[in-house]
C-alpha cells in the first residue's frame, strides 16, 4: 500500500484484528479459568484433603501463597517479554512461541492434579507464558493500524477489552461447574484446549499481520540513563546538576523520558498496595465464599462463581463512570483528575475490605452470612479498579513521552507483581508459623485495611506536591 493511500480515511478494520481478538479471548478464558478454581482446588487436593478444621488456617495460607506467587510471575514477565519482542524477535514470534509454551503448561496442569510439585511447575510455565503474551498483544493490535484507520482504534480496543472480560465471565461461570461435576483433570484440561485454539487462531492470521521489526538494543535505554545518573550523584560534578552531567552523554529527549518515568513512579509506588488487596478477590475471597450462604434468587452458587460479579460489574460500570459520573462531577466543579481518581480508588478498596473483614468476623463466631455482602464488596472493588487501574494506564500514557510509553506500561504491571509478592510473603509467614501467623481470620483482612489506610494518607501528602507534565498535546502520533 502506498504512503498516499495510508492517508485516505477508511472505515474498515484491518483483516488481522479478528485473529488477535479471538486469540486474546481464548487466552484470557484459559488464564481466568485456572485462577477461578485454583484456590479451592489446592486446599481440597493438597493442603487439607481431609477437611480438618484444625488445618484450615495453614492450608488456606498455603493456597493463597501459591496463588499470589503465580500472579507475581505472570506480571513480572511482561517486562522480559516486551524487551524480547521490541529488541530481538518481534511481537509475532514472541506471541506465537510463548502461546505454544502456554499450552504445554496447561497440559502439565491437567496431568498433575495429584502431584503438587508437577502442578506447581505447570503453573510456573503458564505464568511465564501469560506474561510474555500480555506484554505484546495489546501493542500488536495498535501495530495493525495506520493514519487511514487509526480513528477506529478506540472501537477496536473496546472490543479487545470486552474479549478479556468476556473470557473472564465465561470461565468463572463454567469451569467451577466442570470442576465440581467432573473433577479437576477436565476442569484444568479445558483451559488447555482453549489455549491450543488461541494459538491456532493466531497462527491462522500469520500472513495478514503488520509486523513491526525488532529495533535491537537501544543505547539510550532507561536503565543506562538512570544508572549513569546514580553514578554521577556520588561523583564530582564541578558545580553541575546531576541531569546537566547526564546531558553530556545522553540526548535531551532521552533525559526527559527518564525524568518522566521518575515522576510517574512516584504515583505508581502506591499501586502495589492496591493490587495486594485487589488480587485477594480471586483467592482469599473465594475461600471465604465457601463459608457463606450462597443462595441467590433460589439458586445456590458455587464458591468459585461469586467472583464472576467482578467482571460483570466492571463492564457495566465503565460506561456509567465515563459518560455519567465523571462528566457530572466536572459540571459541578469537582473534576475527576487522575490523582483524585487514584486516591478515591485506594479509599474504596479499603472500604470493600471492611465489608470482607466484618463478614469474616461473623464467620469466625460460627455464623453463615449472606453472600450478598461479598457481592457488595465486589461492586465497590470494581469501582475502585476503574479509579486506579484504568486511570494509572491513562496517566502513564499522557505523562510520558512516546519513547517511554511502552516502558511505563511494563513498569505498571511490575506493581501488580510487587503487590502480590507482598501478599505471598505474608501468607508464607502464616503457613510457617512466622510473625504474621497471629493474623488469622478477620485479623488478616484488618491488617490490610490498616496498611492501605496508611498508604492513602501518604498518597494525599505526595500527590499535592507532585509535578505534572502532559505530553499528549505536545506530541503528534507518527
Amino acid at each position: 500500500m502506498s504512503v498516499e493511500n495510508d492517508h485516505i480515511k477508511k472505515d474498515k478494520l484491518p483483516i488481522s484484528v479478528p485473529y488477535i481478538i479471538g486469540n486474546e479471548a481464548a487466552e484470557r478464558f484459559s488464564f481466568y479459568a485456572i485462577r477461578a478454581i485454583m484456590p479451592t482446588f489446592l486446599v481440597a487436593q493438597f493442603f487439607n484433603p481431609t477437611a480438618n478444621p484444625a488445618l484450615t488456617t495453614v492450608a488456606e495460607a498455603k493456597s493463597n501463597e501459591l496463588n499470589h506467587l503465580f500472579v507475581v510471575f505472570a506480571y513480572f514477565m511482561p517486562l522480559i517479554g516486551g524487551i524480547a519482542a521490541d529488541w530481538f524477535f518481534g511481537k509475532f514470534k514472541v506471541i506465537l512461541y510463548v502461546s505454544l509454551v502456554y499450552a504445554l503448561g496447561n497440559l502439565i496442569l491437567a496431568m498433575s492434579t495429584h502431584n503438587l510439585h508437577a502442578f506447581t511447575f505447570g503453573l510456573l510455565i503458564i505464568a511465564i507464558a501469560a506474561g510474555g503474551i500480555k506484554s505484546c498483544v495489546s501493542a500488536n493490535v495498535g501495530d495493525q493500524f495506520n493514519t487511514s484507520n487509526q480513528h477506529l482504534l478506540n472501537k477496536v480496543y473496546g472490543w479487545f477489552y470486552f474479549s478479556i472480560n468476556a473470557g473472564s465471565v465465561l470461565s468463572t461461570l463454567a469451569i467451577p461447574i466442570v470442576y465440581h461435576s467432573y473433577g479437576p483433570e477436565l476442569a484444568f484440561g479445558i483451559p488447555g484446549i482453549l489455549m491450543c485454539i488461541a494459538t491456532f487462531i493466531f497462527w491462522l492470521g500469520r500472513k495478514k499481520y503488520v509486523r513491526v521489526p525488532p529495533s535491537g538494543i537501544k543505547k539510550e535505554n532507561l536503565v543506562s540513563i538512570l544508572l549513569f545518573a546514580f553514578q554521577k550523584a556520588f561523583s564530582n560534578r564541578n558545580g553541575k546538576t546531576i541531569w546537566e552531567t547526564v546531558g553530556e552523554k545522553f540526548s535531551p529527549a532521552a533525559i526527559d523520558g527518564a525524568q518522566a518515568v521518575l515522576r510517574i513512579l512516584m504515583i505508581f509506588a502506591f499501586t502495589p498496595i492496591f493490587w495486594a488487596l485487589w488480587d485477594q478477590n480471586l483467592s482469599e475471597w473465594v475461600l471465604q465464599a465457601k463459608k457463606l450462604d450462597r443462595h441467590i434468587f433460589g439458586v445456590e452458587l458455587l464458591p468459585e462463581q461469586i467472583q464472576t460479579f467482578n467482571p460483570i460489574f466492571l463492564i457495566s460500570m465503565i460506561p456509567v463512570c465515563t459518560y455519567g459520573i465523571f462528566p457530572l462531577l466536572k459540571k459541578i466543579g469537582l473534576e475527576a483528575t487522575p490523582l483524585r481518581k487514584i486516591g478515591t480508588g485506594l479509599f474504596l478498596t479499603g472500604a470493600s475490605f471492611i465489608i470482607i473483614a466484618l463478614l469474616q468476623e461473623s464467620i469466625d463466631v460460627g455464623k453463615m452470612p449472606s453472600c450478598w455482602w461479598q457481592i457488595l464488596a465486589y461492586l465497590i472493588l470494581s469501582f475502585a479498579e476503574i479509579m486506579v487501574s484504568m486511570t494509572c494506564l491513562e496517566y502513564a500514557y499522557t505523562h510520558s513521552p512516546v519513547s517511554m510509553k511502552s516502558t511505563m506500561s511494563a513498569l505498571y504491571l511490575l506493581g501488580v507483581a510487587a503487590g502480590n509478592l507482598f501478599v505471598t510473603y505474608i501468607n508464607n509467614s502464616i503457613a510457617s508459623g512466622g510473625f504474621f501467623s497471629k493474623y488469622s481470620g478477620a485479623a488478616y483482612f484488618w491488617l490490610f485495611i490498616k496498611i492501605i489506610a496508611a498508604f492513602l494518607i501518604l498518597f494525599v501528602l505526595v500527590a499535592k506536591r507532585l509535578p505534572e507534565k502532559s505530553y499528549i498535546i505536545e506530541e503528534k502520533k507518527e
